[in-house]
């Protein structure tokens, strides 16, 4: 019901009312936020959690699983695609990265060069810890778990613990 009613504003007015309820703590801000997001995401499933300080961009291009949780402070830049697999949980200050930098043209300044946009997948069941970074283009396959201040700049096999800058395996959970 609350996700019609929402709905009646403009997408521009549901982005900024998910802006302006960003530091809304609580279950009053969980449900706010959730309420938005299932509005104005690709996809949304149940008992997604998005926690307070959260800062999702071009959430029309994420899909979210069943049973996600976003701890504070992420960031989620989705202009390239996000995709988030069920039973997923991001740590605080995690970002997640569709777009990159273009720069092979050394006449023409980095900032003029435009993005190039890839589409980040996570499957089910993976475990993103705190400060995570998670670059275009990759996928991190179900079942796995990157560590506390890890870059992934390359996909994640199934099952599997990788960690470091840049995330290379360090086990299997099997």
């Amino acid at each position: 019901f609350l996700v019609k009613a929402v709905s009646v504003f403009s997408e521009k007015k549901r982005k900024k009312m998910l802006v302006k309820f960003r530091k809304t703590s609580g279950k009053k801000g969980l449900l706010i936020r959730y309420v938005l997001i299932k509005s104005l995401a690709k996809s949304c499933g149940d008992n997604v959690s998005i926690f307070e300080d959260v800062y999702i961009f071009s959430p029309e291009n994420i899909e979210f699983g069943d049973n996600v949780s976003i701890h504070p402070m992420c960031y989620l830049e989705g202009q390239g695609g996000i995709s988030i697999g069920n039973d997923v949980s991001i740590a605080h200050t995690t970002s997640i990265l569709s777009t990159t930098h273009n720069m092979d043209d050394d006449t023409i300044p980095i900032k003029d060069q435009g993005i190039t946009k890839k589409q980040v997948v996570i499957h089910d069941n993976v475990w993103l810890g705190c400060k995570v970074t998670v670059l275009c283009g990759t996928e991190i396959n179900s079942g796995s778990v990157v560590g506390a201040n890890s870059v992934v700049t390359k996909n994640i096999e199934q099952d599997s613990i990788y960690a470091g800058t840049p995330a290379r395996k360090i086990r299997s959970r099997r």
